[in-house]
Order: C-alpha cells, then sequence, then structure tokens
C-alpha cells in the first residue's frame, strides 16, 4: 500500500529557555528502554457464526489464500491493542473493550513472545478488564502511581501498539483533567494531546517518574486519528478496580439508593443551602439503604465519608468507591439545617456488560438471560436490553421512563456518536417499543428502502429524537 503524507507546515512560539529548562537533554529514550518490555500488544480472535455454508475457492485458485477465514466454526475476526504487565507473574491490565468479544486472547512481548491470556475479570462501567498470562521466568512490570497529583501541563508519556504497528511511544501533556466525555457513569479522564490512535486503547500513560497515572481508553476525533485529543481512565479508578477484579474476580461497587443531580440555585434555595458545591437528592428508592437511613428527596450532600463532594458525578464515584457492608457519615443542608446521617452501604447489583445483550448476534432472535433478567440484542450495530431495576439505576433512569436502554455502539460504525450509553429508545419511527423483539420488528419495516430512520430518545430526562442509519 502506498503512504500518502500531507505537508504540514509547523509554527514555534519563542520560549527556548522554558522548553530547555522542563525537558531532559537527553529525551525519553532512557525511559522508554526500562518502561516499554512491560507494555504489551494485544491480539484477540473472534469466530463469526453462521458462515459455514459459504463457498470456498477452489484448490489453485488466486484466491485460494481468502479461505483462511473461513475455517470450521464460521468466519474470523481479529483484532489487536494494547496492555501493560502490573506484576512479575503475569497480570495484564488493558481495556474491556479490547477483549470484550474475543474467543482467544494472546499477549504479545517487545521481544516478540506470544503467550495464551485468560481474562480473570473485567469492568464494562470503566472499561477495564485484567487478564493474566504464565511465562517460565518473571515478567517484566511497572508500577500504577497516583493520578491525582497530576497537573494540567506535565509531562506524560503514551506507549502502545497504535494501528497494530507495534511498540510506539509519544510524549505531551496532559491538557486537563476530571474530563466527562459521557462515556459512562464514572467519567473522570485525564486528557492528553500524547499522540493515542486505535490500537493505542488499553496501552498506559506514563508520568516521567515511569509511573502508569492512567490507561489510554478514547479519543475524539472526526477522523477517526489522533487530533491531540485523548483521554485515559486516572488510576484512581483503574487500582481500585484491578485490586477488586485479582481479589474477587468481578467489581463490588457501593449502592446508597438515590437519583442524584447537579446542584442548581433554584434546589440550594430551597434546602436552605448558600454554597455553590454539592449533589442533590432527587429520588431515594425505597427499601434502599438512604432511606433506611433518613435521606430525602431535596437534600444537598456536601460531604460523603470525610469527603467534599463537588457535584453529583463525584458523589457518584464516591458512593461506588465505598466499601460494601460498612457505614459512613453522609453531611447533608435539609431546611437551612446541616446534617449528619449514618448510612450502611449496600452492593450495586450491576449487570455486566457480557450478560447483558444474550442474543450477540445482529438481526439474531433476542435471547433471555440465563438468570432471567431482561432481554438484550443488537439493531443497527447498536446493543439494547430491556429495561430492569438494575439497569434502572445503573444509568439512573426514572420509573417512569420506558423503553430499551442503549448499553454501547459499535465502534466505527455508521452510528457511532449518535446514541450514547444510558439512552433509552422509547420510539423507533412513530411506534413506541419496549422490548428488544419489537424493535426489531419495527426497525425491519421501517428501514425497507430506506437510508435512515427517526428514534424518539429519552436522555437524561429529556427527549430528543436522532436519526439512525438503518442501512450501511
Amino acid at each position: 500500500m502506498r503512504a500518502i503524507f500531507s505537508a504540514i507546515a509547523v509554527f514555534t512560539l519563542a520560549a527556548p529557555a522554558l522548553a530547555q529548562s522542563r525537558l531532559p537533554s537527553e529525551g525519553f529514550a532512557d525511559l522508554n528502554d526500562r518502561l516499554s518490555p512491560a507494555v504489551v500488544n494485544i491480539a484477540t480472535s473472534q469466530r463469526v457464526r453462521g458462515v459455514d455454508d459459504l463457498p470456498r475457492f477452489p484448490p489453485g485458485s488466486p484466491m485460494e489464500r481468502l479461505n483462511e477465514g473461513l475455517g470450521e466454526g464460521g468466519a474470523q475476526i481479529t483484532s489487536l491493542g494494547s496492555g501493560f504487565i502490573i506484576s512479575p507473574d503475569g497480570v495484564v491490565v488493558t481495556n474491556n473493550h479490547v477483549i470484550e468479544s474475543a474467543d482467544a486472547i494472546e499477549v504479545i512481548l517487545q521481544n516478540g513472545q506470544r503467550l495464551e491470556a485468560t481474562v480473570v475479570g473485567r469492568d464494562p462501567a470503566t472499561d477495564i478488564a485484567v487478564l493474566r498470562v504464565h511465562a517460565r521466568a518473571p515478567l517484566p512490570h511497572v508500577d500504577m502511581g497516583d493520578s491525582d497529583t497530576a497537573r494540567v501541563g506535565d509531562i506524560v508519556l503514551a506507549i502502545g501498539n497504535p494501528f497494530g504497528l507495534g511498540g510506539s511511544l509519544s510524549v505531551g501533556v496532559v491538557s486537563a483533567r476530571n474530563r466527562n466525555i459521557d462515556a459512562g457513569r464514572y467519567d473522570d479522564f485525564i486528557q492528553t494531546d500524547a499522540a493515542i490512535n486505535r490500537g493505542n486503547s488499553g496501552g498506559p500513560l506514563f508520568n516521567t517518574d515511569g509511573e502508569v497515572i492512567g490507561v489510554n481508553t478514547a479519543i475524539v476525533s472526526p477522523t477517526g486519528g489522533s487530533v491531540g485529543v485523548g483521554f485515559a481512565t486516572p488510576t484512581s479508578i483503574v487500582r481500585p478496580v484491578v485490586d477488586q477484579i485479582i481479589r474477587y474476580g468481578e467489581t463490588r461497587r457501593g449502592w446508597l439508593g438515590v437519583r442524584l443531580a447537579n446542584l442548581s440555585r433554584a434546589a440550594a434555595d430551597r434546602a436552605g443551602y448558600e454554597g455553590s458545591s454539592g449533589a442533590v437528592v432527587t429520588r431515594i428508592t425505597a427499601n434502599g439503604p438512604a432511606a433506611d437511613a433518613g435521606l430525602r428527596p431535596g437534600d444537598v450532600v456536601t460531604r460523603f465519608n470525610g469527603r467534599d463532594v463537588a457535584d453529583s458525578r463525584a458523589l457518584t464515584r464516591m458512593v461506588g468507591e465505598a466499601q460494601v457492608g460498612t457505614s459512613v457519615t453522609i453531611d447533608i443542608v435539609r431546611d437551612g439545617r446541616r446534617m449528619q446521617i449514618t448510612v450502611n452501604i449496600e452492593r450495586l447489583e450491576e449487570t455486566q456488560g457480557g450478560a447483558r445483550v444474550a442474543g450477540g448476534e445482529e438481526g439474531g432472535a433476542a435471547s433471555p438471560r440465563s438468570d432471567g433478567g431482561p432481554r438484550g440484542g443488537r439493531i443497527f450495530g447498536i446493543a439494547l436490553s430491556e429495561l430492569d431495576a438494575s439497569l434502572r439505576e445503573e444509568f439512573q433512569i426514572e420509573p417512569n421512563v420506558q423503553g430499551l436502554v442503549v448499553l454501547d455502539v459499535d465502534v466505527g460504525a455508521q452510528n457511532e456518536g449518535v446514541l450514547r450509553p444510558g439512552d433509552v429508545i422509547e420510539a423507533i419511527g412513530p411506534q413506541a417499543t419496549d422490548t428488544v423483539a419489537a424493535a426489531r420488528a419495527i426497525a425491519g419495516r421501517a428501514a425497507i428502502g430506506e437510508h435512515a430512520i427517526v428514534v424518539r430518545i429519552n436522555r437524561d430526562g429529556a427527549v430528543t429524537y436522532r436519526r439512525l442509519q438503518a442501512r450501511s
């Protein structure tokens, strides 16, 4: 394939003394030599069923090589990502979306050694997965640092496997902290201008001390390539998730049983609160921990277990990180009075991403979950599920909202960016729907001869309309 390059003029602002004082004169070669052996490429393969009867090209045909992807059991799809080793006995951290649908996972070391990997556990809510490999000798590894100490302007290094090219280093700075990109309820990303591209997912973001401060997870780009806006999940979120997966094989998050909103001036006035930070309680789950402790709608939460609450997102993360079974104190303002309430943290019953969608294949029949939970399936590259109490709690969906909740949208699909996890599809075309089977039937009829259909969605309590591409 012929490479095509565009000429770009580069202009440098005059600040040589500052740049020289902050950058090591020898560059980052020594740091790269020390860290890159612990950064791995992750190759996954997935069998696509239902193509067993496809014709094969005859032996000796110029197209015979294309038969390789059509072996027994269906066609095979392969993909590449990144990860990093955190212990000499072979514990590997990566993104959940890198390995989510894989039938086989291989970890490739810098020296070319290939090791079969098994999944210890994964957490779709934070897009983190933990793998384990077994080697004859201790493996190189890196340490996780404290992402909370990272400041805007700090130099960072991203090492990974962009476009499957192999180990690559890029350097930039922390561009912003605490970014919310609507990827999930635990959004708190580090933004960086270090080049992050497809294939870098799951790789580490290092500080100049050689500590991992984030897991490279997402980019914002109109082209699909790096435009200097990348996002890493901070280790303040990653570390407890990894620790729980290693210990239990799953995450065990705290649950309070409330619906929260950011503090508005009107809500603060109703509570008699003069501050500007905090989260307001808008709904209490019956018989939940908050109800038992005496919390009420309208209460403004200012501190949780001794920590200041900035907004509803911050409180959601604090509750999720709280140890299940413990008692915590919550500082609130109610009717102009400051109060302290003790609440017992229970476990949030989350529906794992892999268990939500049992049907799996595009256009296939919807299937019930083995645990009796809601049915799930896919239409137009969008993973959907019927609503249950767990999904309502996870995405904070009001009881009166009916429809199908969006769990995920295929990366690179035509509808990527149109919908996002937590959206509830209330109607497809003119017809309301709350079952996957009905959605498929409606979408199938609406898409005949159509290139797009309109869906009515409920997003964070507000109703809006979006146009979905119904045909590729």
